[in-house]
């Protein structure tokens, strides 16, 4: 039986990093259809050496959290929106679906068994779940495998960047991210193991992250390594940019909504010109893990913009985020189907 008991970690200096927890879920794809869908101990997953998901990079993957509440209840944020994206990777790259129901029920599976690792109220910290599908089986050739993985496993974690709600700077990478017509827009690996070698370049520069540019002309912004980007202009409108190779954030389609809806802000998504920073007084990464990070600086070439402060969180981004995270851990009222309880007791 799982432990319900709270266990005692450093709930408030964890870190963006992996914690080996009890269970995790896992369902296999055979013959057409999932089957031995299930939890297990086993941390580690044996595969052939010529499945697709090494050679190929057949697989993708999702992130969301888990927040507990004062009440000592656990909300899930928008589930259906990760499993919709994750649904659209796997079209991307001839995977099969993992059906909404299933994922979601594989998300409260995990949970529920680890529940004893979700962070306490008011500490910051989540629980991170990591769901992802992979290509396996005897494969040498490029084509789709006929055989793949879907699991899920959880971490609790703290804020992905140092500081947490701090103003932090960031660089132009000289990189691309992806290509307008690539992959971009799904959450697969490639994306980011082409962001490897320009954010540790931007890390050894004193730099959080990359900020990428539009892979034609390198004018516009595109988004953070690990996150999209938003900005406020001096007109008071949310922004943020819009292009075919963008992933489509659930935090930011998210932040787009309050923005409009419980701010009363114009919002936009348009193209963002690294020549008119001047139109934005604040901005900020967001993503799940991110949150909402703000941008204190961001240099481009031999040029350092600073957006509202270097070491101040703009007012509006603190607005979004007390609004963002109030709905998450349940301390605002969240619009209908944004949250959904896991049933610790069921």
């Amino acid at each position: 039986m799982p432990n319900t008991e709270q266990v005692n970690l450093d709930w408030e200096n964890l870190g963006f990093s992996y914690h080996k927890l009890p269970y995790r879920y896992r369902a296999y794809f055979k013959d057409g259809q999932w089957c031995q869908q299930g939890l297990t101990e086993d941390a580690n997953i044996t595969i052939n050496e010529g499945s697709p998901i090494f050679h190929y990079g057949q697989g993708a993957f999702e992130g969301l959290k888990a927040y507990r509440c004062k009440d000592g209840s656990v909300n899930l944020f928008r589930p259906d929106q990760n499993a919709k994206r994750m649904q659209n990777s796997c079209k991307r790259l001839l995977m099969p679906e993992v059906p909404t129901e299933m994922f979601i029920s594989a998300l409260q599976e995990v949970v529920k068994a680890n529940q004893a690792y979700i962070p306490p109220y008011g500490t910051g910290a989540t629980l991170y779940l990591r769901p992802f599908i992979i290509g396996i089986g005897e494969n040498v050739g490029v084509k789709p495998a006929k055989e793949y993985i879907f699991s899920v496993f959880a971490t609790p974690v703290g804020n992905y960047f140092k500081g947490g709600l701090t103003p932090t700077n960031f660089l132009a990478a000289d990189y691309d991210r992806a290509a307008h017509k690539g992959t971009g827009q799904s959450k697969v690996g490639g994306n980011y193991a082409s962001s490897l070698l320009p954010g540790n370049l931007a890390h050894e520069r004193g730099f959080s992250d990359c900020i990428y540019l539009d892979p034609i002309e390198h004018r516009k912004i595109e988004e953070v390594g690990s996150a999209n980007f938003f900005g406020i202009t001096r007109d008071g409108k949310f922004v943020t940019p819009k292009s075919p190779s963008i992933l489509p954030s659930v935090t930011k389609y998210s932040l787009l909504y309050l923005a409009k809806h419980n701010l009363g802000m114009e919002t936009a998504e348009t193209d963002i010109y690294i020549d008119q920073l001047d139109n934005l007084v604040e901005a900020g990464a967001c993503g799940t893990a991110a949150v909402i990070s703000p941008i204190g600086g961001f240099q481009v070439g031999d040029d350092f913009h600073v957006f509202y402060s270097e070491t101040e969180v703009g007012p509006v981004t603190r607005k979004l985020y007390d609004e963002l995270t109030g709905i998450q851990f349940g301390d605002k009222p969240a619009p209908k189907g944004w949250i959904l309880k896991v049933d610790l007791d069921d």
